[in-house]
């Protein structure tokens, strides 16, 4: 465990981290820490989970912990070098320091519909360059983020992170409260046989997703030719963390329902962070189409399908957004009605 010695009001050894950042991580990690005590703690303190009546930018109802903790970003980050700060809680983006030279896109707390079910949850943030405008400072292209991770509150409380050289791993060590690192260089294997997605809308999907679960399914009879195992945890950090581990792949695409047709996770503050992290640990983050990366947000909140995780999994998913009916057919097996 590689853990300098530091002063001692600092929250996270300093392995790696850029020095121009290390004020804005080192915040961050504050107000997860007091995130993650408040999290043990539970109904011990207060509801956490409960609804307090409020919609947040996006028209999810909020819980208890998503203000709690949105509060306690805020205000952590508010004298961490941090110009602009762009949060799913908040409807704009909002000014900290007119001098810092940092800003930050953030989901809070990712998850909060398993908040009273004891799994795990999360925040999720990425780093930009700061400019002279809010929005120029955070609707851009994923591929120029300067940091990118997210915490996870699990059974450790942990860190993944990103500063473009890798992606490396923390620990929250309780006894110093500060992050340490224990995993440099994390690497998720190119090929999984594990798949995530929520398969009760499989009558909504599109035919190239259909037709890559349905090869999953088939097992070693399949296309794929070997035995899948489905995970759904429906806590995005939590199904990274897991791909992150042992690799794998999840899938929220675009499907057929009303508000469903251009996907539902937000693209600026929970996939862009995500793909970052996980191309660089040797994986790939896809729109089903298109790497996540070279996209831009139109707007703050605006969502998108996403894929993510093993390489090659993912690969193939975009590869069959790319064939014709008639060629997802016969990978199927479906014989035309015109043959039968």
């Amino acid at each position: 465990m590689l853990t300098p010695q530091q002063k001692p009001d600092h929250n996270i050894a300093a392995d790696g981290i850029p020095a121009a950042l290390f004020a804005t991580i080192d915040a961050l990690c504050g107000a997860a820490r007091d995130v993650s005590r408040i999290i043990a703690k539970g109904p011990l303190e207060q509801a956490l989970g409960t609804e307090v009546g409020e919609m947040n930018s996006d028209g999810d109802g909020q819980k208890a912990l998503d203000v709690i903790a949105d509060d306690l970003f805020r205000a952590a980050l508010s004298t961490a070098n941090v110009r602009w700060y762009a949060s799913e809680e908040q409807e704009d983006i909002l000014p900290l320091d007119p001098d810092g030279a940092v800003a930050i896109a953030i989901d809070p707390l990712d998850g909060s519909g398993n908040i009273d079910v004891n799994v795990s949850i999360g925040t999720i943030f990425s780093l930009f360059d700061a400019k002279a405008d809010a929005e120029a400072s955070i609707l851009r292209p994923g591929h120029e983020q300067i940091a990118a991770g997210y915490v996870i509150y699990g059974p450790q409380t942990g860190l993944m992170i990103t500063f473009g050289n890798g992606t490396h791993f923390y620990i929250l060590d309780p006894d110093s409260g500060r992050f340490c690192l224990v995993r440099e260089n994390v690497t998720i294997p190119s090929v999984s046989s594990e798949y995530a997605i929520n398969a009760s809308n499989y009558r909504h999907w599109t035919k190239p997703v259909r037709t890559y679960i349905d090869g999953c399914m088939a097992g070693v009879e399949g296309p794929k030719g070997r035995n899948f195992n489905m995970r759904w945890i429906a806590s995005l950090v939590a199904e990274t963390h897991r791909i992150m581990s042992r690799g794998g792949i999840f899938l929220y695409p675009s499907d057929q329902r009303d508000g469903y047709g251009a996907g539902r996770l937000r693209m600026v503050y929970e996939a862009a962070p995500i793909a970052f992290l996980v191309e660089q640990a040797g994986g790939r983050a896809t729109d089903s189409v298109n790497d996540i990366l070279s996209l831009t947000a139109p707007k703050l909140h605006v969502r998108t399908a996403y894929v993510f995780g093993s390489a090659d999994n993912v690969t193939r998913v975009v590869d069959y957004h790319a064939m014709s009916d008639e060629e997802l057919d016969r990978l199927s097996g479906v014989v035309p009605s015109d043959r039968r």
